[in-house]
């Protein structure tokens, strides 16, 4: 069985037979909630590819050591994928965001759509995107991952426009796509680039948003005859990407 993951905020400079501390929320869910205790071995990670593995040392309520037995740095995962989530109704975002980051997302940018039911404004727009990214942060301590995908701020269509135009290669996902998702071609090689995945709102995506997102370059594909949710169409698509990439080989 893996070791369990806990965040801390940096690593650097840690060497083997250091002791790093753990304090706040994380030791509390770690020795409360996870019950740790002396000796058992856990990772801790900066969340941006550094990590270390070792014994825990000593516990309080709010605080736990670690010593530190073992160093790693792990590369950034290539190709990196930036899903582009249209805002959901109730929970569904943050079931996506789970998802997203259990399965291997670099990047996530919530996006107002026409037809997004959901609106973020005001103090909602603040606790909406913490709730996100925490979301994200406890997906990635699930899933084992040292590379922590971030979150950005709510973005318009006119910056996911501009995210479109720098990737390697860009998609929007569309019932009415005009190319199978299995025939988009993929970068190889060391230097793969950006890959983008656009996600629309339970309405769909207006004709204009389609125009605006192929004129910057991405090409418009169907996932197949059924037509799933937005909160689980983004998962389906990054992980039929991913099974054709050194990822997952």
């Amino acid at each position: 069985m893996s070791l369990p993951v806990h965040l801390v905020p940096s690593l650097v400079g840690v060497h083997v037979g250091d002791e790093v501390s753990l304090d706040g929320d994380e030791a509390h869910h770690a020795v409360v909630v996870r019950r740790l205790r002396v000796g058992e071995r856990v990772v801790l990670t900066d969340g941006v590819g550094l990590s270390v593995t070792g014994p825990v040392a000593s516990t309080g309520k709010r605080i736990m050591t670690v010593s530190v037995e073992e160093v790693h740095a792990a590369g950034r995962p290539e190709p990196a994928f930036t899903v582009v989530q249209a805002l959901p109704k109730g929970e569904r975002g943050e079931l996506a965001v789970e998802m997203l980051t259990e399965i291997g997302a670099a990047r996530i940018l919530p996006w107002a759509a026409a037809r997004s039911v959901a609106v973020w404004k005001g103090e909602r727009a603040q606790r909406s995107l913490a709730k996100w990214r925490s979301t994200a942060r406890e997906a990635a301590k699930q899933a084992r991952r040292v590379w922590f995908p971030s979150v950005d701020a709510l973005a318009s269509t006119a910056a996911v426009a501009a995210l479109i135009k720098d990737a390697a290669v860009a998609v929007v996902l569309h019932e009415d796509g005009g190319h199978p998702l299995a025939a988009v071609d993929l970068p190889t090689g060391d230097s793969t680039g950006e890959i983008v995945v656009v996600v629309g709102p339970e309405g769909g995506l207006t004709d204009e948003e389609i125009a605006t997102f192929e004129a910057a370059g991405a090409l418009t594909v169907t996932l197949g005859a059924e037509v799933l949710r937005t909160s689980t169409a983004g998962v389906a698509a990054l992980a039929a990407l991913l099974s054709r990439t050194r990822r997952w080989s």
